[in-house]
């Protein structure tokens, strides 16, 4: 299988889209993860999952401008590019 550049859409459910997007990492693709809707919350289970992030070198970026202190923020064009570069796009 060759590595495919995969996209998850963090928009209703960020807990889980965090551990997906850590999991696609077993199978060699580059993943890359965008929040999306509203901040994430500060939660136990928040805080494991961006752990997993960080060990499997996941660098999450958002659209959501109350992020912007902590993450990339992305603005239209650069979801669109983002959107556009990907393999596969999942949406949680």
């Amino acid at each position: 299988m060759s590595e495919k550049k995969l996209l998850v859409l963090a928009r209703r459910d960020h807990a889980e889209a965090m551990r997906v997007a850590a999991g696609l990492t077993i199978f060699g693709h580059a993943v890359n993860l965008i929040f999306m809707d509203r901040p994430v919350e500060e939660s136990a289970e928040n805080a494991a999952n961006a752990e997993l992030l960080e060990l499997t070198g996941i660098e999450p970026q958002t659209t959501v401008a109350a992020m912007a202190d902590d993450l990339p923020l992305l603005d239209a064009g650069g979801l669109a590019a983002a959107l556009a570069d990907a393999d596969a796009v999942l949406s949680l």
